[in-house]
């Protein structure tokens, strides 16, 4: 037998419950050497003590329970140890109390074990960086590296702070962090996140972030969250568990009456014990959380994991979720002699010399075509309205309408025929006139579409997107992406109303509610899980999460979701079958077919076995 929290605080005053477990296996033992030498009496005094050492903080915990007009499954252990020690079973009263310390071990055991990865990824946190100054190097710690600081991250080492490749290759190892077993190469320049490893040579990185305001170190602070949050699903076991209270007692009485046998009542509230509900539960869960975190999903306490084991309604938000957030080329439409190839090159030309993100999106659609670009000349920028300048004789103007007016295009005015759905568009003037128009689109995420059918596949039974974009661009891709809703135009506030919404109507609950942006925090802790995209480290969105993604993909809210159902299956799995063998052996000790003494080990190995399924979670 397990006790809950009582147990654990009575026993934390006295000592560890490993302790305690070896003391009263010990006691158990003594007293079998002396009974087996003739000495029953000795080995009786023995058992007696033993239990005792249980029952005083247990009668304390009653007392307890019961001045606040509560009764806990703890009467049910009380019962049984002093009921046990009246009726000179002294050897059964002593294996309920090894019942008491051994299950909180095995708890703690499976405890620790599932806690393997959120503690590991603790511990990886590095103390130390190898501060570059001029031609020395210098070992200080951690929190003293400034953004623009060189650190030398050495072969095998971890990366201690965000930053940039200096110099060479690097080659990272980030499996701890997204699960993935192959390395990636980062080239000069390139982002790496704290809490890699260095899978190669040594190299420089130049300090984006300080230690505290790193990727990592906001994990480390999610994972302590985590760790510290109890499941709802164990709350309601411990309240389901006091039905067990009446049944026992009226079974128990019963058995007394109809044989007149006081031993059958000890037997029966020997094995009446809410075990496998009060261990299964949080181990199961539990398994979960750390199964999760392999996967880059943090998971702010089983409580989130149950959750995501009930979710069906799921809310996405678009930019930057389902999209990649920046723009990228949809398609060309030309207004005279140019072909679209013709016509991307020139602007792609031109826009070379723009920061803007469209200016970007065009030139990376122009290489992905292999066209040549061409260096302008006499480039001219109207800031947030276009860019102009001479590309191999021709003059190139790209923009908005106005800004193709303010530099005397012709024809703009019949921009409008060229346009079919309602796009981001850059008008695109040749030589002083209108040439085409360049369509432009939030690109999906390549594994959106799979991440909508892993959500259907993982028996969520309501998608819909959630986004502050307009109607026909947010319609779009709902259309592409086969979704069942699209709420569009929404501010943060709104976002927060539909999420309020869906949680008072008729769709299935809990709702989920996933984004990436400071925007979608209050939908997120509106939500009964919200899920963080949290790639580029701590945001505010990750503080009002539940579950927290560390890596730029969206499929991992559907493996979120498995890993959620699977684990509450199992933990519910655990419950009931324990709960029925419990129940069985309850039926069959009053009857008189189990002693006290082997209804106690037997109790005892129910709750191994469920103990042992329970972990199951912790494997894909």
């Amino acid at each position: 037998m397990s006790g809950p929290s009582w147990v654990r605080r009575a026993w934390s005053v006295i000592g560890s419950a490993r302790f305690l477990a070896a003391l009263q296996l010990m006691a158990i033992v003594s007293g079998g050497i002396l009974a087996l030498a003739g000495d029953g009496s000795a080995a009786d005094v023995i058992w007696a003590l033993s239990a005792a050492l249980a029952l005083v903080p247990l009668t304390w915990s009653v007392i307890q329970t019961l001045a606040g007009k509560r009764v806990g499954v703890d009467l049910i252990a009380l019962l049984a140890i002093a009921a046990a020690l009246a009726l000179g079973e002294y050897l059964a009263a002593a294996i309920v109390a090894l019942m008491l310390a051994g299950g909180l071990a095995l708890e703690e055991a499976a405890g620790n074990r599932a806690r393997r990865e959120l503690s590991a990824l603790i511990a990886r946190a590095p103390a130390f960086a190898n501060r570059k100054r001029g031609e020395l190097i210098e070992t200080i710690p951690v929190g003293e590296v400034l953004p623009g600081d060189v650190v030398v991250v050495r072969a095998g080492e971890v990366v201690p702070v965000d930053g940039t490749v200096e110099g060479a290759e690097a080659v990272i190892d980030e499996s701890a962090l997204t699960g993935e077993p192959l390395p990636v190469l980062h080239g000069p320049g390139s982002d790496v996140r704290s809490g890699t490893a260095n899978a190669g040579s040594a190299f420089d990185l130049l300090a984006t972030r300080p230690a505290a305001e790193s990727a990592y170190a906001a994990l480390v602070r999610l994972v302590r969250q985590a760790e510290s949050q109890r499941a709802p699903f164990v709350r309601m076991a411990d309240r389901y568990s006091a039905i067990l209270l009446p049944v026992t007692l009226v079974l128990a009485t019963a058995a007394w009456a109809l044989s007149g046998d006081p031993v059958r009542a000890l037997a029966v509230l020997v094995v009446a014990t809410p075990c496998p509900l009060i261990l299964a539960a949080p181990v199961a869960l539990l398994s979960g959380v750390s199964r999760a975190a392999r996967r880059g999903i943090i998971a702010k306490g089983s409580g989130a994991i149950e959750q995501l084991g009930r979710a069906h309604t799921v809310l996405l938000d678009k930019t930057g979720t389902l999209t990649t957030g920046a723009p990228a080329m949809d398609d060309i439409t030309t207004a005279g002699t140019l072909t679209p190839d013709q016509l991307l090159r020139l602007v792609a030309s031109v826009e070379q010399m723009s920061p803007n993100v469209v200016g970007r999106a065009m030139v990376d659609a122009a290489l992905a075509r292999s066209l040549t670009l061409s260096v302008p000349e006499g480039v001219v920028e109207g800031a947030g309205m276009g860019v102009e300048g001479r590309v191999d004789g021709h003059l190139v103007t790209a923009g908005s309408l106005r800004w193709l007016e303010q530099r005397n295009c012709a024809d703009v005015a019949s921009a409008a025929q060229l346009d079919g759905a309602p796009r981001s568009r850059v008008l695109v003037g040749v030589d002083g006139r209108l040439a085409g128009v360049v369509h432009l689109a939030d690109a999906l995420r390549d594994d959106a579409a799979a991440s909508i059918a892993g959500l259907r596949a993982a028996g969520v039974s309501t998608v819909a997107i959630l986004s502050g974009d307009s109607e026909e661009a947010t319609e779009e891709i709902g259309r592409r992406l086969g979704v069942d809703a699209v709420y569009a135009d929404l501010t943060p506030e709104g976002k927060v109303d539909i999420v309020r919404a869906m949680r008072a109507g008729p769709v299935v609950k809990p709702v989920v509610m996933v984004g990436d942006g400071i925007n979608d925090a209050p939908a997120l802790a509106a939500a009964d899980v919200g899920i963080a995209m949290a790639f580029g480290g701590a945001t505010v969105s990750s503080e009002a999460a539940d579950v927290v993604i560390t890596l730029d993909r969206i499929s991992r809210v559907a493996e979120a979701i498995g890993i959620g159902r699977r684990s509450l299956y199992i933990a519910r799995q655990s419950v009931i079958v324990g709960m029925s063998l419990s129940g069985i052996a309850m039926v069959v000790a009053a009857f008189g077919y189990i002693p006290p003494v082997a209804g106690a080990l037997l109790q005892e190995a129910i709750d191994v076995a469920v103990i042992l399924n329970a972990l199951r979670a912790l494997r894909a």
